[in-house]
């Protein structure tokens, strides 16, 4: 589905309905609560398309990594940006590379999830928590869904219950906020051990729980 949906794009039709532009807002106005600074550590971005949010956190100062399942959208985020310092992969979220396991200080998933087929939410949910790093963070964004509510994908908007699957182990949600008038879903969850050295790896400003 997503490899059809891009080479259409490429071919000059609609192009792929999950494509913002540009850095989605919700990740922005996120990292600039946060006054948010790579300083040269690691983060993935989950899904990356055309690479709007990756370049974005490389320009933060992250050493970035973008996956994404579609070669087109690959190809075509190396062609957007010729001189990115973005690492841009093809990669499958419900097999991802064991070397990636725990590494990253930053994940970013934005809307791929939910426009899975609702039988692998759980599955990529868990794979992506895995890919924390000790002391790491992993912001979520999806649209929401009320949890006796019935769709027909895709997408599969999700539900309060399914963006908690993503609290794996010592994975903990920190912060649960319905922004866009309750439209979205903006998760936050910091894995709970410390590299060795002791450096927590993000400064999160605030760590509290809004269960609106």
């Amino acid at each position: 589905m997503f490899e059809a949906i891009y080479t259409g794009a490429e071919g000059g039709t609609a192009k792929p309905p999950w494509d913002y532009g540009a850095a989605r807002p919700q990740l922005v106005e996120w990292a600039e609560a946060q006054n948010l600074a790579g300083g040269g550590r690691e983060a993935l971005v989950v899904g990356c398309g055309y690479g709007a949010d990756a370049e974005f956190l490389a320009l933060l100062g992250f050493r970035t990594t973008g996956f994404d399942f579609a070669p087109t959208a690959i190809a075509a985020a190396r062609r957007k940006h010729p001189n990115t310092q973005v690492t841009y992969l093809v990669a499958d979220v419900l097999d991802l590379p064991r070397e990636w396991q725990g590494r990253f200080d930053l994940v970013v998933e934005s809307l791929t999830v939910q426009s899975m087929p609702p039988e692998q939410h759980t599955v990529a949910a868990r794979n992506i928590a895995g890919l924390v790093a000790p002391q790491g963070t992993l912001l979520v964004l999806a649209s929401t869904r009320e949890e006796d509510s019935e769709v027909t994908g895709p997408p599969w908007p999700l539900t309060r219950s399914q963006v908690e699957v993503f609290a794996s182990g010592d994975l903990v949600l920190r912060r649960l906020e319905r922004i866009e008038s309750g439209s979205w879903w903006r998760a936050e969850l910091t894995r709970g051990a410390e590299r060795r050295g002791g450096h927590p790896v993000l400064a999160l400003s605030r760590l509290s729980f809004d269960g609106r």
